[in-house]
């Protein structure tokens, strides 16, 4: 199986991927009938161009036989010359439009592949690794290039010039083209017998190309963890077993498809030798003339040489199919279903947040979370607290419609928001995520990201709300600094500073701030949550937390265990109730009085 769950075997079937592919070029059918054309031009003149040559060769002997050359040989060659200069200029306008149509589908195919990735379900990156995705977005998509390029410009001239080659070999001699057809059935059945097995070895190929790219995504993404835990050998076997698996599966597709080529030498040389002993016979008897007898051969050649041609370019196509089918795989994966456009005066989704008997099932597996039932009210600011897997970041995903729950009901002012289209529900949102994400480009971009057309001084004071205007202003280009990597140069604590100016800016009523002070020192800490405090006036706020002094103030606080709310109240309510909660809490601040002690007594 792929990693995608795809069987490897038969990860695609030719024919019908095939079609889906050429269908693709439906738009750009004129640049395809104009490349037709060019190529039918271009086999024409390098079909009829031997002929001539032939009859420039009679004229020679003739001479010679005579002691004289006829002056219609200088015509004659220059005819044949003009031919192939045409037959050139045919062959570059062919090459060009074949290129602008497919470099035009190439460019609708990568626009429909981004455009899928932002419909797709957050389910369907958790259940496949980002280097597969992007292997489908990017490698597959450069192979597919390649391939038709490839296939556009060869297969039509390949086919044209066997025809037409046949056709006149079958006009200078038919004893000859029966000879020279003679391998046709012989190569045929090499080239459908490689062509079957070639199939399933690109289509492993291409599958364990994204597989590698997942792990070379892996280890840079943490690059600083595999070495603070000295595991770069660890790594590297990883890698050289991936890279391993792709050698053998590539080393596989590429000795099938290179069968036939070798194969298809044998048997035009086997043709060659044939014609020409045959041919010699027909000149000695007087059946055929020396020119005769080259011209037959040059159109042996163009003869055998296509069926070679197409025997490669059809293991080209195999591995051009395996890559469309993953392609197709992903633009075909299930996706949020399509919502009507959000009217340009629709108004915001405003009210009581109301969980009722919710729950949530990850496919194949037991309840994220199980009959969740509260109510928020507006301008309220609730925690959720629980152990790592307590089902705490679940809540908030249903909430913002990036999952719909097995049962129950999400209701926002009374209205269900299933009925509500996703983007209008989650522009009432502002989210700081506990991994801090900031894209390539300045500082003011990156703050400015939820709202673009946000003012230099609006900029400016959602810093200075949320205390990263100081350190901004401390480099070398301020708020112009250019931003790399998903943030360097700055530290993951300015990062973090940067994600909640953003928040800020936005402006949203409803704030979702997953472990956002987690990645910063305690002074730090305590000047966020007094910007926080601010922007959370008349804001719902929901804060995703596992150090239990950032919610002390909070209205409501969840207490979630195994994906149950086990306890909801204040911070005082729950401490006085003295059950799971007030556990966390003691257990919490015992382990922080413990570090401390142990670091006075060290120091």
């Amino acid at each position: 199986m792929t990693a995608s769950g795809e069987p490897v075997a038969a990860a695609h079937s030719f024919g019908p991927t095939a079609a889906r592919l050429l269908g693709l070029l439906r738009p750009f059918r004129l640049h395809v009938l104009g490349a037709v054309g060019a190529t039918c031009a271009f086999a024409g003149l390098n079909v009829a161009a031997p002929k001539y040559l032939g009859d420039a060769t009679d004229l020679v002997v003739d001479g010679v036989v005579q002691g004289s050359l006829d002056q219609s040989l200088g015509t004659l060659l220059a005819v044949v010359a003009g031919m192939y200069v045409l037959a050139s200029l045919f062959n570059w306008i062919q090459g060009a439009l074949t290129a602008r149509a497919v470099q035009g589908l190439m460019f609708r195919l990568r626009a429909s592949v981004e455009d899928k990735l932002h419909r797709l379900p957050s389910t369907y990156f958790r259940e496949r690794s980002r280097g597969d995705v992007l292997s489908r977005a990017t490698n597959d998509i450069d192979n597919i290039a390649q391939a038709l390029n490839q296939v556009l410009t060869q297969l039509i001239v390949s086919v044209l010039m066997l025809f037409g080659s046949l056709a006149m070999m079958l006009w200078i001699s038919p004893l000859l083209a029966a000879i020279a057809v003679a391998t046709v059935p012989v190569s045929t059945w090499i080239t459908v017998l490689v062509a079957r097995r070639s199939q399933e070895h690109f289509a492993r190929q291409w599958k364990e190309t994204g597989d590698l790219n997942a792990h070379v995504e892996e280890f840079i993404s943490g690059h600083e963890v595999v070495k603070a835990f000295g595991w770069q050998e660890q790594a590297a076997q990883v890698f050289g077993q991936s890279n391993a698996q792709l050698a053998r599966a590539a080393r596989k597709a590429q000795f099938s498809a290179g069968v036939v080529q070798p194969l298809m030498v044998l048997m035009s040389n086997l043709n060659y030798i044939a014609v020409a002993v045959v041919g010699a016979l027909q000149i000695i008897s007087g059946s055929m003339t020396i020119g005769g007898v080259q011209a037959f051969i040059q159109f042996s050649r163009l003869f055998t040489q296509p069926v070679g041609q197409i025997g490669g370019l059809l293991s080209v196509m195999q591995s051009c199919a395996a890559s469309a089918a993953r392609v197709f795989a992903l633009l075909d994966a299930g996706e949020d279903p399509r919502e009507p456009a959000v009217p340009a005066q629709a108004g915001p989704v405003a009210g009581p947040i109301v969980f009722e008997g919710v729950t949530y099932r990850y496919p194949g597996s037991v309840p994220a979370v199980r009959d969740l039932t509260f109510t928020v009210e507006p301008g309220q600011a609730v925690a959720i607290v629980g152990h790592t897997g307590a089902g705490k970041s679940t809540v908030v995903n249903l909430l913002m419609r990036f999952l719909e729950p097995s049962s129950g009901r999400i209701s926002i002012g009374g209205q269900d928001i299933s009925s509500v289209p996703r983007d209008l529900l989650r522009s009432q949102f502002g989210v700081v995520p506990q991994d801090a994400w900031l894209f390539a480009g300045t500082i003011r971009e990156n703050i400015a990201y939820g709202l673009p057309d946000a003012s230099d001084p609006a900029v400016v004071a959602a810093a200075e709300a949320t205390h990263a205007d100081r350190f901004i202003r401390s480099l070398p280009h301020g708020y112009g600094t250019m931003l790399e990597n998903g943030g360097e140069p700055l530290s993951q604590g300015q990062r973090q500073l940067i994600t909640i100016a953003r928040a800020q800016l936005a402006g949203r009523s409803v704030l979702v701030l997953d472990e956002a002070t987690s990645s910063v020192d305690s002074r730090t800490e305590l000047l966020i949550r007094q910007a926080m405090q601010r922007l959370r006036n008349g804001r719902t706020s929901f804060i995703i937390a596992h150090r239990l002094s950032t919610v002390r103030n909070a209205d409501l606080i969840l207490v979630m265990d195994h994906g149950r709310i086990v306890e909801q109240g204040t911070h005082e309510s729950l401490l006085a109730a003295n059950s799971y909660y007030a556990t966390l809490y003691s257990a919490q601040f015992a382990a922080r009085d413990g570090r401390a002690g142990v670091l006075e007594g060290g120091l």
